[in-house]
């Protein structure tokens, strides 16, 4: 879809010059790389960077897994029941707080994260594509500062 450039004066509402439908459209297509380029068709985004974190961090609770990854306490809980179903992540008791839940990856969970990784950059930079390079680091940088 081209459509001409946003004139923030315009009077006319039109859906598909709002932020929150460009974000999703945007998240759409990233999503729809993501999924063609990564290498498994049942690894999500979400369940992906889950995967990037335990890798990057170790053990950590599940309540910070979903802060690190921004993901709402139902989301997390229903990526890790999934993740912990393939044998990709375990989880255990905190021994100094029965009440949280510690997760890590299996080894099996680690081989395909670091499988999985290698796609990573590619993903990245097919979603930038229709843009040249000062425009991909703009819109990185901006984005980051909504985040």
């Amino acid at each position: 879809m081209t459509l001409p450039p946003v004139d923030p004066g315009e009077q006319r509402y039109r859906v598909e010059r709002q932020i929150g439908y460009l974000l999703r459209r945007a998240h759409q297509r990233a999503s729809a790389i993501f999924q063609e380029q990564i290498g498994d068709p049942n690894v999500t985004p979400t369940q992906f960077s889950s995967l990037v974190k335990l890798h990057e961090d170790g053990e950590v609770s599940q309540n910070q897994l979903g802060r690190l990854v921004g993901m709402d306490k139902a989301t997390t809980q229903g990526v890790i029941r999934r993740l912990k179903a393939r044998n990709l992540v375990s989880a255990r008791a905190d021994p100094g707080d029965a009440r949280r839940t510690l997760l890590r990856l299996t080894g099996e969970g680690d081989r395909l994260v670091q499988r999985l990784m290698t796609a990573g950059p590619r993903v990245t930079t097919e979603t930038l594509k229709p843009l040249n390079p000062d425009e991909q680091r703009q819109l990185v940088t901006l984005l980051a500062r909504i985040a």
